[in-house]
Parts: C-alpha cells; structure tokens; sequence
C-alpha cells in the first residue's frame, strides 16, 4: 500500500493484480510505504478502514480517494495457482505442485478450501465498509494503459515498471462444470469485474451485514 500525501491518494495493492511493480517504482513519490508484512502491505479495505483511515484523514484530508486493481477472477486464480507451484513450496501444505487447475479451482470453491487453496476473493478485499470508506477507482488488471495513464497524472510522473514476482508458465484448463460452480458461488467477483468501465469507475457493491465477528 502507498499513501501520497500531497495528491490525497492511496494505492491498494491487491495480490495478484501486479501492483507490487507499480509500488516499486513509485514508492520514492510516496509520503508512507507499507510493504510489509503482507497482511498490511495488501491491507484489504476493511483493514484500511481499521487500522490507517483515521490517521490518513486526520492528517491529510477526508477526501482522500482509494485507487486499486481487479483481475478477472478466473485469470486471478490462475496467477495464484500458478504462484504456488514455484519449487521453494514443494512439500508445503498451500503447494499446488501435482494439482491439477481444474482440481485448484473445485477445492476453492468448498466450503472449507485446503490450504493450497485458500486466496480470498477479491470482491471481499474490495468490499465498501458500512461508514462510506470504498475503493474510488477501480481499474481492471486487463487495462494497463488506463491504470498507468491515470497514475501519471494524478501523480505529474511517468511511469516505468519492470515485472515482479513471475510465476511459471503451466497449463489453465479449467472444466465447463467447474467454471459454472465458481461463476455461481463467486457471482460478487465476477460481477464487480464486469461492472469496471474506462477510467477507474465502477459499480460498488452494497456492503455485508454487519457480524460481531472478530477479524
């Protein structure tokens, strides 16, 4: 995550959407760099709401505006599963090494995913909080060109990125059964993504009931 201060701007960075090379080469732009541990560096937005909204506001405005990146949800998986077949996992429970794509995706869809499986959904990590808090741009993975081009003005620089984080090249055959399955149960990822037009805007979806369940 990068807060640019002066531009009121705050850059999430969704795993698996290819902001970590965005990060890195306009983390010197930035007023507060969060790149670790994970769970604060891809802060969620309910996180953000938490633990970094009031001191943002406070000291840089309440309108400040929250820009993030979405993959197409059946691409994302494919990243992740991917992801998790570099050899330094072999022998680790959220190895997907000998698992198939079409079997990945089968045990993200169930109830109680294994460990290998277990990646979030991106319509959560973008999921407007109750008191208003939202992503106010939102661009798809698949438009580079608009992300970048909104980047370079908001922030007055240009941009040069290099790839990071690159997973090995493997075969993505996902079943028709199986796609159906995850297009039903993930119908908020997939229709958040479809909802994503030129310029970062989008249609937020309506935020979950409030649970008393602790983070």
């Amino acid at each position: 995550m990068l807060v640019f201060s002066k531009q009121r701007l705050i850059l999430l960075s969704v795993p698996k959407t290819g902001t970590t090379a965005y990060e890195t080469a306009l983390a010197p732009l930035a007023s507060i760099v969060v790149s670790a541990p994970p769970e604060l560096k891809h802060a969620p937005v309910f996180r953000y709401n938490r633990f970094f909204r009031q001191m943002i506001e406070r000291f840089i405005g309440e309108d400040a505006e929250i820009v993030a990146v979405m993959r197409e949800p059946v691409s994302w998986l494919g990243s992740w599963y991917r992801y998790r077949q570099r050899a330094s996992l072999d022998g680790q429970a959220n190895s997907t090494r000998g698992i198939s794509f079409d079997d990945f995706v089968t045990a993200y869809c169930k109830g109680e995913s294994p460990s290998f499986a277990q990646v979030g959904s991106q319509a959560k990590f973008l999921e407007p909080q109750r008191n208003g808090t939202r992503v106010t741009h939102l661009f798809r993975y698949e438009d580079q060109t608009g992300f970048r081009a909104f980047l370079e003005k908001r922030l007055a620089t240009s941009i040069e990125t290099s790839w990071q984080n690159q997973s090995p090249s493997v075969p993505l055959d996902l079943s028709s059964g199986t796609e159906t399955r995850l297009r039903r149960k993930y119908a908020a990822d997939f229709t958040l993504w479809q909802g994503i037009t030129g310029g970062g805007q989008y249609t937020p979806q309506s935020p979950r009931p409030k649970s008393n369940a602790k983070e």
